[in-house]
């Protein structure tokens, strides 16, 4: 396994994408914390990047890193390697290049420039949610041989995490206003990484006002110690149950 990990995170880092994106990461992190007065204003500049273009990028990449390596992936599984370990191995350096890419473009100008329980969070919550699409492109990636319609799945589920989930919240908000929501409200967000990051960014920076109808109603419930462990145990499981799904079905895919 430490080998197949070692090549994959090689291979990646020498990747001209991956550097673009860490370059990118690191010139719009930069110009945010130099354009505002003050670290917490770059903080909440960086929030829609790390939301919204840091999870497109993962699943994205990791899809289409996925169909080019068929042919690697067909040369190790005719070897005596179990299977399970090759998928984890291509997941694991996967995860660790992308991580490392996020930490230097995101994480070093958030240290350098704002080192606060807030910017220690943002960090946390942008290696979690670039983890989890990752584990996500991988179940899209081996659900289908066909190259366009996997990297197309990746694109409805980046879709639905970031934009569609929102819509459906607030539809169901205002169908059921006249009804205690409060419970039902934190069992939804549950089923979206990206609104469960989000609560606990803005948690910590303390702007419930910006928190939107699907969070703002929870401020007491995450803001304490038991729902920060649930929430970070909830964004462990999302990248246990894709990861799981996909080991599953590539031990019984026919390549």
């Amino acid at each position: 396994m430490k080998k197949i990990i070692k090549y994959v995170i090689l291979d990646i880092l020498k990747n001209k994408i991956m550097i673009a994106y860490m370059v990118f990461l690191l010139a719009i992190s930069l110009t945010m914390f130099n354009l505002e007065d003050n670290s917490a204003k770059g903080l909440l500049s960086l929030l829609n990047l790390v939301l919204i273009l840091v999870p497109l990028v993962s699943i994205v990449f990791a899809t289409i890193y996925v169909y080019n390596s068929s042919e690697f992936i067909e040369l190790l599984v005719s070897q005596p390697l179990k299977r399970v370990n090759i998928w984890l191995s291509i997941f694991c350096g996967l995860a660790a290049s992308c991580s490392l890419a996020f930490l230097i473009g995101c994480g070093l100008p958030v240290l350098l420039y704002a080192p606060t329980v807030s910017g220690l969070m943002m960090i946390g919550m942008g290696l979690l949610i670039t983890i989890i699409f990752i584990s996500i492109a991988l179940l899209a990636s081996v659900l289908t041989r066909d190259k366009a319609k996997g990297i197309g799945i990746s694109l409805l589920l980046w879709f639905y995490f970031t934009l569609l989930f929102d819509g459906i919240i607030l539809f169901l908000l205002f169908q059921f206003m006249d009804y205690p929501m409060e419970t039902p409200m934190i069992i939804f967000s549950s089923l979206n990484p990206i609104d469960l990051a989000r609560i606990m960014i803005l948690l910590q920076m303390d702007i419930s006002a910006l928190m939107g109808a699907t969070s703002a109603v929870f401020k007491e419930f995450f803001g304490t110690g038991f729902g920060i462990v649930l929430s970070v145990t909830v964004l462990m499981l999302w990248i246990a149950g894709p990861l799981w799904w996909s080991v599953r079905k590539f031990r019984k895919k026919d390549l």
